[in-house]
Order: C-alpha cells, then structure tokens, then sequence
C-alpha cells in the first residue's frame, strides 16, 4: 500500500514543495523521510483513509521545521500552511497546472544535457533511487549523484523557470519532453534494461495524456503525439512476458508465444490509434507513425500473417518526417520482408553509405537476416557472429551466437 500511494504521492508532494521552496535536495528529502516514516506507522496503526494527503502532510511538516530552523523569510512558510488546508498555493499569473507537469517539463527542459534531463525525471519525478539510475547507466553511484547535482545546479543558476511552457512555446518544448519519455521507455526495454523504467514512461505518457489538455490553448498544439508515443509503448512493452524462454534466452518474433503478450495493453493500443483516426488531426508523427508499424506486429496471428507491405509503407512515411539512420536500417529490413531480401539489401547498402551504422551490431544482424533469406548461409552465419562480437549485452550476444550457429 505504502509502494501505491508513493507512486501517486511522491512527484505531486516533490513538485508542490520545489515550487514553494525552490530547493530540489529539501523537497526530495522531505518526500522520502514522509515514505519513511509511513513505512514505520502505517504498519502499526493502519493505512490512513487518504495516504496520499498523509504523506503531503508528513513532508509539509518537515519542511516547515527546517526552513524554520534555517529562518528563511516568511512567503515560503506561508505558503507551506497553505498545503496544510490543502489548497494550492497562490502562483504568477493565477494559474493552477499540476505540479507534476512543472515538474516534468523542468526536469525535460533542452538546457539539460539528455541524459542529465532522463536521470532527473527518473529521480525527481518517478522516485527511482540514485543507485539504481546509475545502474542502468553503467555508472557509480558517487558519479550519478555528481550528475544530478549538477543538473539541479544548472537548474538554479540558469534561472530555467518552474511552470509549464505556454502559447507557441508548449508545442515547441513538447518533442523534447517525448524524447527524454521514449529514451526512459528504451533502458527499460532493452535486452538488459530495467522493466520497471518502462513502467514508468508508460505511467508518465499516461499523466502527460491526461494533465497536458487542461494547460494547452485550444487549437494551438497538436497533442496528438502524446497519444502515439502511450500507444507505442504499450504495444511494445506487451510482448514483455514473452521476450525470453523458460532459460532466459532473447526470444525473436517469430520464436515468441503470442498467447503470453498482453492482449489487454495491445487492444488499449488500437483503441488509441482508432481514436486518433478518428480526429482526423492531419498528417502522423514519428511516434504514430511508430505505433502503426507496431501495431502491424502486435495484431498478427502470427509471424507469417504479418503485413508488412503496411509496414515498408509506415517505414518510408517515417523516414520523411525523421530521417535517422536507424529509421532508414528499419526501412531496409520492412522493405526486405515486404518485397524480398533483394530488395532489403540495397536499401540496407545505401543507408550505410555515411558509414553511421558500421558500429552498430543490428545492421550486421538485418544484413545476416537478409542474406539467410536470399540462401547464402554461411556468409550469414559470419555476419551474425560478427555482430556478437559489437553486442553490448550479454543477452543479446548470446541470441546472435545461437542465430550464427542456426546457418552454420
């Protein structure tokens, strides 16, 4: 109960008090000692009726007897009894939007380095402890700590305000805090990620879905993103249950129990993509666009019935909008199984032309798929092994070993 209610509480009681206080390290603090104090009382007494407004409290309570220790002026402590009656505190302007958002468009904000603005929403918003972001970072935690220090400090010395943008400049920082969403999303996805990150890109997609249309002026942003990227989400993360066997091993596609995927998360998808048909908004976005193809694999009965002549399409649609190497490897590989590993080939030789994927051990992997289904087998096998040795995961490394030995 204490894990629920801190999920829900800790980035409204984190926000509330940022915004007062101004002081990231006294409102994280004051957060985490209301969790722990809940974890010693709730046990014993009972779960409050509303924990949520017990933990605000709890935190409330020890910021005050701090700031009051340290005899700041008195707007501060003012506005902290206003949390006491639960009111929102008075801000510029005389809007009210949801702590959470300032939150999270503060910590996404483009003066932040991006792996500085995933590692602050992961700590400030999400709660994630500091050892565990340095973890999938692949860092100490001494140099994560290092980091988000320095990030808050860069917050505080730039003056990077704490609101949630408006008028013309909410569509121009939106992408951004989508982007720091989908980079969340991927190290909980990854082979050897974390699946509670991608919980909560999930979690957050959700809270952005459902808080952004309150602050947005009518008919000047699109948020139709927002739905795309949820919808992205769920279709990939629903095949989580199924990605590895019964050893542990990295499990394709086409090797993956369907009946394992969650049905639910896939149906909430399509839902989501109906919905977005239906506003007839325009032309998609790359994470539309990323949905659709998704949804192509996550709708199929199985393998063979996939159609990926719909998917080469959404892939050439996306390569205009986003023209990334990664996005053209992806093209070569849908264009590949729609219209023949020839084909598959040639795209796959022109997106290496700029030599920006030589490093990357899935361009080896789609070029050993495409020439397994052209027949040169032995030339694939050499390919997939070569591509093991650039895996960076022990998972994924193992997969192409045991995909080379398949040609072998």
């Amino acid at each position: 109960m204490v894990a629920a209610a801190a999920r829900d509480a800790y980035p409204r009681i984190v926000g509330a008090l940022i915004r007062i206080t101004g002081d990231w390290d006294l409102a994280e603090d004051c957060a985490q000692e209301a969790l722990a104090s809940a974890l010693q009382r709730w046990p014993v007494g009972g779960v409050p009726d509303n924990p949520a407004a017990w933990l605000m409290t709890a935190a409330r309570n020890r910021a005050v007897d701090v700031l009051r220790r340290a005899s700041v002026e008195r707007v501060k402590l003012r506005d902290l009894a206003v949390l006491e009656r639960g009111e929102p505190a008075p801000v510029e302007g005389g809007e009210l939007p949801d702590d959470r958002l300032r939150l999270v468009f503060t910590c996404c904000h483009p003066a932040l380095p991006l792996e500085a603005r995933v590692a602050l929403t992961l700590r400030t918003v999400c709660g994630v402890r500091t050892g565990d972001i340095a973890r999938a970072f692949l860092v100490s935690e001494a140099t994560m700590t290092r980091r988000l220090t320095r990030a808050k400090t860069k917050i505080a010395q730039a003056g990077i305000p704490y609101r949630v943008p408006e008028g013309a400049a909410l569509p121009e920082r939106l992408p951004g805090v989508l982007g720091v969403l989908y980079v969340l999303f991927t190290n909980g996805y990854n082979a050897d990620g974390s699946p509670a990150f991608a919980d909560e890109a999930i979690r957050l997609a959700r809270l952005l879905g459902a808080l952004l249309p309150r602050v947005a002026t009518a008919g000047t942003t699109d948020l139709s993103e927002i739905s795309g990227l949820l919808a992205l989400f769920l279709f990939q993360h629903s095949r989580r249950a199924a990605r590895r066997d019964a050893d542990g091993r990295l499990l394709t596609l086409e090797q993956q129990d369907r009946s394992l995927w969650d049905h639910a998360a896939i149906a909430e998808g399509v839902a989501i993509l109906a919905a977005l048909d239906a506003r007839a908004s325009g032309g998609d976005g790359p994470y539309t666009l990323q949905a659709r193809i998704a949804a192509c694999h996550a709708t199929a009965a199985s393998a063979s019935d996939t159609d990926w002549v719909r998917i080469a399409l959404c892939y050439d649609l996306l390569y205009r909008v986003q023209p990334t190497p990664v996005i053209a490897l992806n093209r070569a590989v849908a264009h590949g199984y729609a219209h023949g590993p020839r084909a598959g080939l040639e795209l796959l030789a022109a997106a290496r032309a700029s030599g920006a994927l030589e490093e990357y051990p899935h361009t080896l992997a789609a070029e050993a798929d495409l020439t397994a289904r052209e027949g040169d087998h032995a030339r694939a096998a050499e390919l997939f092994r070569r591509a093991a040795d650039l895996a960076h995961g022990d998972a994924e490394r193992q997969a192409l070993l045991e995909r080379a030995a398949e040609h072998e």
